[in-house]
């Protein structure tokens, strides 16, 4: 099973931005060591006080130079803000930079007003047009506009070993279909809208045509993102779980702030949830599964035989850097990742 990891770059009560991203780049350095086959960063605004990836592009820099062969991308670019030609334009520096190892995952999420009145470079266009920037986003990249569009001339920064991977990320059956209509790879996020990933991922395949990009797909591939938190035991992997559900419900109640410890998360949610069956059927999956290595092998390869995804890639929130490293190492043990 090809396994990737998404990291948010938390940032712990009384640290700063400084020490979240010191911390994002150690988990980069050990997905590579651990044979991880991508490290994604997600992009988050106007929570700098508990989430330091605001900025996939800036961060993907850093990493690819802290790293020698992972594969380092965005999961996901808020295409909703900005200009897909900006977009392209930047993750093909990066791959000048990387080449061959930059991922450009792209989607869209609104936040708090003011953040995304913050974040507007001009007046709110009128209708939904995430296909549309999608598309232009991926023609940039792989250079398909035809010769009569006004763009068939715009150069991109290159390397000599080819472009950015675009990949289409979300969490609903709308998001599915624009991927496969396009032909471009797909992740689902199973920790936002868990009991979705079935139909979006069916929606996904029958969608599906053959890409008109030259970087594109001829087959559908799929990517499934779970939260997962892996300890030596099944009560032990619960525990760090807490972090995640006792997060997902300050979510809820609109209370932002720096992710709780373990022994906060326990007291806050009543208790240690749980231990997540090895058996879940798609209908029932939570936002957030957790186990011992072999629980965990087994969970996502029935994850991922359920929904017919070709690769995972996982997020925890567990909140002590070392936990969160050792909770991936656990977790490309269950796989059979080789080091």
């Amino acid at each position: 099973m090809d396994l990737s990891i998404v990291d948010i770059a938390p940032v712990r009560a009384g640290e700063t931005a400084t020490d979240a991203y010191e911390d994002t780049v150690a988990l980069a350095q050990a997905a590579e060591r651990l044979g991880y086959s991508r490290f994604w960063v997600a992009e988050h605004h106007g929570l700098a006080d508990a989430i330091a990836s605001t900025t996939p592009e800036v961060l993907i820099s850093h990493l690819a130079a802290e790293t020698d062969e992972i594969r380092v991308g965005s999961g996901t670019v808020l295409l909703n803000h900005y200009s897909p030609f900006k977009v392209a334009e930047t993750f093909s520096a990066l791959d000048a930079l990387a080449p061959g190892r930059i991922d450009l995952g792209v989607g869209r999420a609104t936040g708090m007003p003011a953040v995304d009145r913050a974040l507007q470079s001009g007046p709110p266009r009128a209708g939904d047009d995430h296909a549309e920037k999608i598309e232009a986003v991926a023609s940039h990249v792989y250079d398909a506009y035809p010769d009569d569009h006004p763009y068939s001339d715009i150069v991109m920064p290159r390397s000599e070993e080819g472009v950015p991977e675009v990949w289409v990320l979300g969490s609903s059956p709308s998001s599915a279909e624009i991927a496969g209509e396009l032909g471009l790879p797909y992740a689902f996020a199973a920790f936002i809208r868990p009991t979705v990933a079935e139909r979006a991922l069916d929606t996904y395949r029958e969608s599906f045509q053959s890409s008109p990009f030259d970087g594109g797909l001829d087959d559908p591939h799929s990517m499934l993102a779970v939260n997962v938190a892996c300890a030596e035991t099944d009560h032990e992997a619960a525990r760090l779980r807490a972090s995640s559900e006792a997060a997902y419900q300050r979510m809820a109640r609109g209370a932002f702030g720096p992710p709780p410890t373990v022994e906060e998360a326990v007291d806050e949610i009543g208790g240690v949830p749980d231990p997540t069956p090895e058996s879940l059927d798609p209908s029932e999956w939570p936002r957030a599964v957790s186990g011992s290595p072999e629980t965990i092998g087994t969970l996502l390869e029935n994850m991922t035989d359920q929904v017919g995804a070709d690769e995972v890639i996982v997020q925890n929130l567990i909140e002590d850097p070392e936990d969160r490293i050792r909770s991936h190492e656990l977790t490309a043990e269950g796989v059979g990742l080789a080091e």
